[in-house]
């Protein structure tokens, strides 16, 4: 059975996330699986997932997917281009997608690959060494560096969110046999706060659930998502929220020496003494985060610099995944499972157990993810209500009738 995989993080999944899944189908033929690979209990952004990965990864198979497999944490809190490489690799790793299907401001896939192209060019590397001399955020001299060698109209493609992550996804497709197929994203921005014409985007909802509009966000959700986000909300589950765990995770920064923080800091420019000056003193991460942050690093960066440092992930994620785990399958979906027994090239995992069989890599990133989960833990109302990663399986949807 082919397949089209989608990356993803579904904080929460809304109707612009289900859109996509259609589009999928009508691009590709209605009988194509849809393979999804989504962040687990942390997101890319530098945050806690608003409910857990079981219950979105649910949602999304009630909603249109067949198959979502976990994108583990040292990928899903690094940047784009870890987040879209990680992905990528465990997509390539299933044997069975044909496509990587992705929302697109632009709509058009040519000019992300041409995109991709360029960036991983030896020329640009040498006019992105000269603009960073400027002393500009990375992304502001990687825009202008692309800005010398392709036309206008392709390197504007870095100054739209969504196209952004699109030009990532084609550099990790590269030399591989999966097709980048974009589909016009309709609605508000990736990110963006505000309701636009057509679709919500999750950011617009978060916000409304951090305002204390609930039944407003959950209008807003795809009707699966709301009904399981009821669901774990009256479990104690959700909404996860850093404000329920702020000082655990200043405690963790407080203990940090100069020298931890300078093992997270991958571009070696000196942040991680901002860091390792300000994290002793302040009181709430949003004064850590407002002393720290200069016009080179965006926010996001640094917010994942800290929950690295909360979680004590590696500097760097592993160059791939050491598993492939799921989070919940239908009747497709475990079909897609059956091909991949024999397609994938890397193990694949249903039942946690099954971990102790695997090699020491795997089993090292399962216990891992295993601490991280029982970290979201207190970002929960009820902490005690988080099912524990080592005996939790899959999801798998019945389809009704």
């Amino acid at each position: 059975m082919a397949a089209a995989g989608i990356i993803t993080e579904y904080n929460p999944l809304h109707m612009g996330h289900v859109h996509l899944m259609a589009e999928a189908r009508r691009l590709l033929g209605p009988e194509t699986g849809i393979l999804c690979v989504m962040s687990g209990h942390y997101v890319q952004r530098g945050d806690f997932a608003v409910a857990g990965k079981f219950a979105r990864a649910a949602a999304a198979v009630r909603s249109g997917a067949d198959l979502v497999l976990e994108l583990p944490v040292p990928w899903a809190l690094s940047s784009a281009e870890g987040f879209a490489a990680g992905a990528v690799e465990i997509l390539k790793a299933t044997g069975v997608v044909t496509h990587l299907v992705f929302g697109s401001e632009g709509g058009d896939a040519a000019p992300l690959v041409r995109c991709a192209e360029a960036l991983c060019s030896p020329a640009f590397s040498q006019r992105l060494r000269e603009e960073l001399k400027r002393g500009d955020s990375f992304p502001a001299a990687r825009q202008r560096a692309l800005e010398t060698l392709l036309p206008p109209a392709d390197a504007g493609a870095l100054a739209r969110p969504n196209d952004t992550l699109g030009v990532e996804y084609c550099k990790a497709l590269r030399g591989g046999g999966i097709q980048p197929a974009a589909v016009l994203r309709r609605g508000a921005g990736h990110n963006c706060e505000a309701a636009g014409g057509g679709f919500v985007s999750a950011s617009a909802i978060r916000a409304r659930l951090r305002r204390g509009d609930g039944e407003e966000a959950l209008s807003l959700m795809a009707p699966a998502m709301a009904e399981g986000y009821r669901a774990e909300r009256a479990a104690g589950r959700a909404p996860a929220s850093l404000s329920n765990c702020e000082r655990a995770v200043l405690a963790r920064l407080r203990f940090l020496e100069e020298a931890d923080w300078a093992a997270l800091d991958l571009g070696n420019e000196g942040l991680y003494r901002r860091f390792a000056r300000f994290a002793g003193s302040a009181a709430t991460l949003a004064e850590l985060l407002e002393a720290v942050k200069t016009k080179r690093y965006p926010l996001a960066r640094l917010r994942r610099m800290v929950f690295r440092a909360y979680l004590g992930l590696p500097p760097a994620p592993p160059e791939r995944p050491a598993y492939l785990r799921v989070l919940a399958a239908n009747r497709r979906g475990t079909a897609l499972l059956a091909g991949m027994r024999t397609a994938a090239a890397l193990p694949v995992l249903t039942k946690p157990a099954a971990v102790r069989r695997l090699p020491e890599e795997a089993q090292r990133l399962f216990a891992l993810e295993a601490r991280a989960s029982r970290l979201y833990a207190l970002a929960c109302p009820d902490p005690a209500a988080v099912p524990d990663e080592r005996r939790t399986g899959p999801v798998i949807v019945r389809e009704e009738g």
